[in-house]
């Protein structure tokens, strides 16, 4: 059943030459700004099908980029895009955390490299980290709403879309262009360096760029009982990419290959439940009642007098392909192709010995076709094909190895008229699951299909009204349906249900924005209903260390978030921001409250800029979450004081930018409700981080 990605290769780069369409890049909306200086510059959201500014977009999309991006990376994706806007983190220590999108996350957030998907074992576990450096991103969008089906009808949180340079798309004017940084942090004793660089000539581009990054255990704020800093929270890796692009008058095709070694802890590993096991909806553990029903006496997990925190090594390999024809055929503006090929294997260590190691094989293709309008309608329709063989070996396997096949095909239109635009798609995905002989199972067929209408008015010069209304898919994955057995990073024995069935989301969503004026804003409502949502539901709990099994239930989510800016003078902006979800099932007894939902937030944010100088205040109150699920706990509140400068310059004659943030000033000690390792791995304390940009 599984087979190597090695004999597809010639197939998928046959496809890639003969497929592709140009990659938007972020650039201002020069035009309008010139005309209205006070308007805030729109940006090209390439991630939508049809490339379009964000104001034209009809939900909120959120684009982080420039020195604004420099600024705010953090070691992985979820903290660095953890305070925009109705985005959270499923903060695991300091290794791994992936984005929450209005209390959604693992599958139901897509995450992409410039339009494929980045293939590892991040949605299966949150202890899993992302396979991307965010210093080697020259963007990172998130997006919602209509263009969303482009990559999943499961993608019912969001896509965020991570824009880099490895394959270039021109030839640059100078011989060699580039930048090299470097970067520290107190809070983990970090030292970062990475550089980037790209040159060619006539028709021929190449581009190389690396990451090396060595972090030790965070501090946390003041006060926590267990100690000044986080055991087993360090992180060191190095990434490394070369690409090698053919540019024409009509457009380019490239390969890129990218190596990531990366090796960070676990913090909260509770090893004592190792040996706990379910008897029906019980959980049997040392302890947990003298004698099952069988007459055993209770076992006692492992003794570790000296605990060792135990340690992911992740190694993945990774083939990108893409390209773009413009003009290909009478009718059509343009053609791109998306291609992914991916080795990614990660061992978790207990000591020097592998006790578990998870492997990935993976290949992700799509290739899309932009027409000319037809009867005024614009659009993009587009293929995609996925591929995914997953195998787990060791004391937590508890997934059997699976192969699971996707395909789909999907369309998105859109349609002008005066201040309108409309917006339409649809996506139908075919999926089947093959799994391992030995788990006695049986392999799981399932189709989807996904469906969006929306539209924006500009019902005044500054002002849009949007709306959207989608019914999608989400069809479940091999460990919801294949699970069982001990998982000790998240201090649960899982146990998957072969009878799920796919979700039904049904999601109206209305934003309103004012997006010029010395006064701008984009505030967004939702609504979430879905039908069959897919969680875990724990049934027994013993000590903290939970039997949860997957199930069915409706569930609803509803929000809102927004941000409100001021011009107060030509060179001081003032912000408001906040964000807030409420996520409950739904049954005939009342509703109850789904686990790990983002608390609300609330703050303040100022810039200034004078000369060459630009500085940063922001302070922002995280609410209390008492609406807690079954045998989880409530987190406290907490205040959050953070600030920020950069310098532009130039150094011998080069631009150079010197910037420094100064996180959680004040050294509060905080809890993410977010967290599975809540309690063992606290948020980080007084954290200054500095660095230097020089760009050629």
């Amino acid at each position: 059943m599984h087979r190597s990605l090695s004999n597809r290769t010639p197939l998928a780069l046959a496809l890639a030459l003969a497929f592709g369409t140009p990659i938007a890049s972020a650039q201002a909306d020069k035009s309008r700004t010139a005309a209205d200086p006070d308007s805030v510059p729109a940006v090209v959201i390439s991630a939508s099908a049809l490339g379009l500014l964000s104001d034209d977009m009809i939900t909120p999309a959120a684009s982080l980029s420039g020195n604004e991006l420099v600024r705010q990376r953090e070691s992985t994706l979820g903290e660095t895009l953890n305070r925009q806007p109705g985005i959270s983190s499923s903060q695991f220590g300091a290794g791994a955390s992936r984005p929450i999108i209005r209390g959604m996350d693992g599958p139901r957030v897509r995450i992409l490299s410039d339009g494929a998907e980045v293939q590892d074992a991040s949605t299966i576990s949150p202890d899993h980290a992302v396979a991307f450096e965010p210093m080697l991103a020259e963007r990172i969008e998130v997006l919602r709403g209509p263009s969303a089906l482009a990559y999943g009808g499961g993608a019912v949180g969001g896509v965020v879309n991570i824009i880099d340079r490895k394959i270039p798309t021109s030839v640059p004017v100078n011989p060699v262009e580039g930048a090299v940084e470097v970067r520290g942090n107190t809070a983990a004793r970090e030292r970062s360096a990475a550089f980037e660089m790209t040159g060619g000539s006539g028709n021929v581009a190449v581009h190389a760029e690396g990451v090396k990054r060595d972090a030790n255990a965070y501090k946390t704020g003041s006060g926590w009982d267990e100690g000044g800093r986080v055991p087993g929270s360090f992180k060191d890796g190095e990434t490394g990419s070369v690409g090698l692009s053919w540019v024409g008058e009509r457009g380019y095709i490239g390969a890129a290959y990218t190596k990531e070694r990366t090796d960070y802890g676990i913090p909260g590993h509770a090893h004592e439940f190792a040996s706990c096991h379910p008897h029906g909806s019980h959980l049997h553990c040392g302890g947990h009642g003298d004698e099952d029903e069988h007459g055993h006496e209770g076992e006692h997990g492992h003794e570790h007098g000296a605990e060792v925190v135990p340690a992911v090594k992740l190694d993945s390999d990774r083939w990108d392909v893409r390209g773009e024809y413009r003009d290909p055929l009478a009718g059509f503006s343009k053609l791109r192709v998306r291609a992914a090929f991916t080795d990614y294997r990660h061992d978790e260590l207990e000591g020097d010995e592998v006790a578990t190691s998870f492997r990935n094989k993976a290949h992700d293709v799509r290739a899309e076709l932009e027409h000319l309008p037809v009867a005024g309608w614009r659009g993009v329709i587009g293929v995609q094909t996925t591929r995914r063989d997953f195998s787990a070996q060791g004391e937590e396997a508890y997934v059997p190895p699976t192969l699971t096949k996707k395909h789909a095909v999907f369309v998105t239109e859109e349609y002008r008229l005066a201040d309108w635009r409309f917006e339409a798609a649809a996506r139908h995905e075919w999926q089947d699951i093959d799994v391992d002989a030995s788990a006695g199972s049986a392999d799981h067929s399932e189709r989807g299909t996904s469906l969006a209408l929306g539209a924006v008015w500009k019902f005044a010069p500054q002002y849009s009204l949007g709306a959207s209304f989608s019914r999608s898919h989400r069809l479940p994955t091999a460990e919801e349906l294949y699970a069982h057995g001990v998982h000790l990073a998240t201090s649960t024995y899982e146990i998957g249900n072969e009878n799920l069935r796919k979700e039904t989301s049904n999601n109206l969503d209305i934003t309103l924005r004012k997006f010029a004026g010395p006064t701008t804003f984009s505030v967004s409502a939702y609504r979430n209903r879905i039908n069959d949502y897919i969680y875990a539901s724990t049934l027994d709990n013993h000590e903290g260390f939970q039997l949860v099994e997957y199930a069915q239930r409706d569930a609803t989510f509803t929000g809102i978030e927004g941000e409100v800016r001021h011009q107060i003078a030509p060179s001081v902006q003032a912000a408001l921001f906040g964000d807030y979800v409420r996520a409950e099932l739904r049954d005939g007894t009342g509703n109850r409250n789904l686990p790990r939902i983002p608390s609300g937030r609330v703050g303040v944010k100022l810039d200034a800029e004078w000369r060459g100088w630009h500085g940063v205040v922001e302070a922002y109150r995280v609410a209390k979450q008492d609406d807690v699920a079954e045998f989880e706990t409530a987190t406290a509140g907490y205040n959050m004081l953070n600030l920020g400068t950069h310098y532009t310059t130039r150094v011998l004659g080069l631009p150079a930018m010197f910037y420094a943030r100064l996180n959680n000033a004040t050294n509060e000690l905080a809890f993410s409700h977010t967290s599975f390792i809540k309690h063992a791995a606290p948020l980080p304390g007084r954290n200054l981080t500095a660095g230097l940009r020089l760009s050629f």
